[in-house]
């Protein structure tokens, strides 16, 4: 296992910059998401811890070595691919054990690390079975295990789960998040799917167009969004966001004015009178009733241990997550109460968290 330091990397093609200059820091043992939009550069970045990558300026070190100018065989990582990248002519323990068998490894340490490996995943019963006689989850687990058999220091995830379908899915990541529990191996995962990212990382990197909008534990970032742009993109639902501007009357506590309504504010610092900010709530922080909000009742959507609720206020639409179960049909007229404690703050111009 090693720690991975990441300083001011930076990627170009040609004249396009596609990484501007980012710092990460990943501990020894940690699981590690990055996350974000496609095109924000997350895969372009594993690769470049992979070496798959050339890196155009700046380090990338894993232990103690800087690895820019390693290839992929001597940085002592081993990636998972969304395609599996199996030899459809290979059994199971042959795919799992070929990289040992180039490194022209004893045969009997192949299968025995074949063999620990296959344990870990499950995966006793197919070794002698070829690709095309696997389901897609069994086949994922292969590809975990070709990885796990090298005993790297490192692990590279690039959207593994992403050619399986939703249940698998739920299963697969609690599978590999029980993996690096039991092996303790510093993990590098990509996503574009925050759920994955939120239920499995130990930290979270949040990427926008090269650059890192906010690194962080999962509930940091659902709690204490940096800006605008990470508080829309963590969540599902995610946060509501409205346009507004604060008053502040003669000392009392502020509220934000938003197309001809008044909505609760917390008394933050730099909460002044006037300031343009987008008024945040997360959808489980908006209650049904009291003296809130008017508003009316656009869609219904029962998930069964929730029900979701999009509702119209004036020309905006809103949305709300109730554990109860409504029944309530669209145009119903129905109040919204925000939960004043619970309600995020963004300056309008750079979108950074207020606070």
């Amino acid at each position: 296992m090693a720690e991975v330091t990441i300083r001011d990397l930076r990627k170009s093609y040609g004249g396009l910059d596609v990484i501007h200059g980012v710092d990460i820091d990943i501990p020894d043992g940690a699981f590690v998401v990055l996350v974000g939009p496609s095109g924000c550069g997350k895969s372009t970045l594993l690769r470049m811890i992979a070496g798959l990558e050339a890196v155009t300026a700046g380090t990338v070190r894993i232990g103690p070595r800087v690895v820019n100018n390693l290839p992929p065989s001597e940085r002592d990582i081993a990636m998972v691919f969304q395609n599996y990248a199996l030899y459809p002519h290979k059994t199971v323990a042959a795919n799992m054990g070929f990289a040992l068998k180039m490194r022209n490894m004893p045969k009997a340490e192949i299968g025995e690390r074949v063999a620990r490996a296959a344990e870990i995943l499950g995966l006793q019963p197919y070794l002698d079975r070829y690709p095309r006689e696997l389901s897609g989850g069994q086949r994922q687990r292969v590809a975990m295990g070709r990885a796990i058999v090298r005993d790297p220091q490192v692990f590279l995830f690039d959207e593994p789960l992403s050619n399986l379908d939703a249940k698998l899915r739920v299963q697969m990541r609690t599978e590999i998040r029980e993996l690096h529990q039991r092996l303790g191996t510093t993990t590098v995962y990509v996503t574009h799917d925050q759920i994955e990212a939120m239920t499995m990382a130990d930290r979270i990197v949040v990427m926008r167009d090269g650059h890192i909008e906010q690194i962080g534990a999962p509930l940091e970032l659902y709690d204490r969004p940096a800006n605008v742009f990470v508080a829309g993109f963590i969540g599902s639902p995610s946060m509501n966001l409205v346009p507004g501007s604060i008053r502040r009357e003669h000392g009392a506590a502020p509220v934000v004015e938003a197309e001809g309504r008044t909505l609760p504010a917390p008394d933050l610092p730099g909460a002044n009178d006037g300031r343009k900010v987008f008024w945040g709530i997360r959808p489980e922080h908006l209650d049904l009733g009291g003296d809130g909000i008017e508003a009316s009742v656009a869609v219904v959507e029962p998930t069964g241990s929730e029900t979701h609720l999009v509702a119209r206020v004036g020309g905006r639409e809103l949305t709300v997550v109730s554990r109860e179960r409504h029944d309530l049909a669209p145009g119903t007229p129905i109040r919204l109460a925000p939960r004043a404690d619970l309600v995020h703050l963004f300056d309008a111009d750079t979108g950074a968290r207020i606070g």
